[in-house]
């Protein structure tokens, strides 16, 4: 328990003292040098420097040694996947992507080799092999049925329907392989470091090309029984044509039916005759139809699980920043007796990726920093 006291305060707060380690954890100086010279000789930290200009010899500053462990992240869309590889404390040393069409027939056999090649593009970039990877974890749309492994609520994702798919993203990959629903990662990735940092209970709306939410509640997911919850972009809504359960159309048609027909960035843009989101939705007739209809939708949301917080994310979302946020705070107010808090997703780049990054992290963190492995072995 030490020892894991100790690495976690050194990947959040970065190079510490021993004595600023003893300090934090309430442990004697001679315990916390006991700890550190274990973690040291354990190849998970590594001393990098000295702290000068204080009374006395100068103290050695211990950091995580980041190659104790590799991970690799990543994100599938309609049009390709991106990889990222990073290091246990979490810097990012490798990037890849591999364009592919999801619905492309000489793509729907070849899934596990387009992971494989986004992932060893990243793996050369940063000068590693599989063998150097610890875990994976995926990001796609859909989620994993548990009781059955195969992937639904992706109809627009044909190749990545096999019920081996598991198996066989774990052998081309050398390493155990995570696949979670992208929006679910997004919404990990708020509450590790975004707009729902401090809340336990919230909904992030995903608004893109296509439309999710993924609910947190008590800070845990809440998933379903086959791992639909959430998937509001099939939701019915009046005006809306009914989705009918992921149909071929739903598949085919980026506008689909139920609540995505009505907020995705497809159904934004023909509001607007086509033009570019930030375009659109800087008309104010345009933001004021987008902002009822997404009211009309997070209300229904809302007035299940009542969350303290919603958060708006995705493509629409940025486009629209405050002035989106402000118009559907007007709308939701007079339809939902529940008044959640709602922002704008202000997470640096692919909220996906952040989530698939920082999920991989824990699970490699948790076992890598389980120093009673080394007394097992003794």
């Amino acid at each position: 328990m030490n020892d894991r006291a100790a690495l976690d305060l050194l990947v959040a707060h970065g190079p510490l003292t021993r004595t600023r380690i003893g300090e934090l954890t309430g442990l004697s100086k001679p315990t916390a040098s006991q700890l550190l010279n274990r973690l040291e000789a354990a190849g998970l930290v590594r001393t990098t420097g000295r702290v000068s200009g204080r009374p006395g010899p100068n103290a050695a500053l211990y950091e995580i040694e980041p190659t104790a462990a590799h991970v690799a992240a990543l994100a599938v869309g309609h049009t390709g996947i991106s990889a990222q590889v990073a290091d246990i404390t979490g810097t990012v040393v490798g990037t890849s992507r591999v364009e592919a069409e999801a619905g492309a027939e000489d793509v729907r056999g070849r899934t596990a080799q387009l992971v494989a090649e986004a992932v060893d593009g990243a793996l050369a970039e940063a000068g590693l092999g599989h063998g150097d990877l610890h875990c994976a974890v995926i990001g796609t749309p859909g989620s994993l049925d548990r009781a059955t492994g195969e992937l639904r609520y992706a109809p627009h994702l044909p190749g990545w329907h096999s019920r081996t798919l598991l198996g066989d993203l774990a052998e081309v990959l050398g390493t155990p392989v995570v696949i979670e629903n992208d929006v679910n990662l997004a919404a990990l990735a708020e509450q590790d470091e975004g707009a729902a940092q401090d809340f336990d209970d919230y909904v992030l709306t995903w608004l893109d090309r296509g439309v999710g939410a993924a609910i947190v509640l008590g800070g845990t997911l809440l998933r379903g029984a086959t791992g639909g919850a959430g998937e509001i972009g099939y939701m019915p809504l009046p005006g809306a044509p009914l989705a009918r359960g992921g149909s071929a159309a739903w598949a085919e048609d980026d506008a689909g039916g139920g609540f995505q027909s009505q907020v995705s960035a497809v159904a934004v843009r023909a509001l607007a005759g086509g033009a570019p989101l930030t375009e659109a939705l800087a008309d104010p007739a345009v933001l004021g139809i987008v902002a009822e209809r997404l009211a009309t939708g997070i209300a229904a949301v809302v007035a299940v699980v009542d969350p303290e917080l919603v958060v708006l994310s995705g493509s629409v979302a940025q486009a629209g920043g405050e002035a989106l946020r402000a118009a559907v705070h007007e709308e939701l107010s007079g339809l939902a007796l529940p008044r959640p808090l709602l922002r704008i997703s202000d997470i640096d780049g692919d909220p996906i990726l952040t989530g698939a990054l920082r999920t991989a992290l824990h699970q490699a963190r948790d076992a890598v920093f389980d120093t009673s492995r080394f007394d097992a072995a003794r």
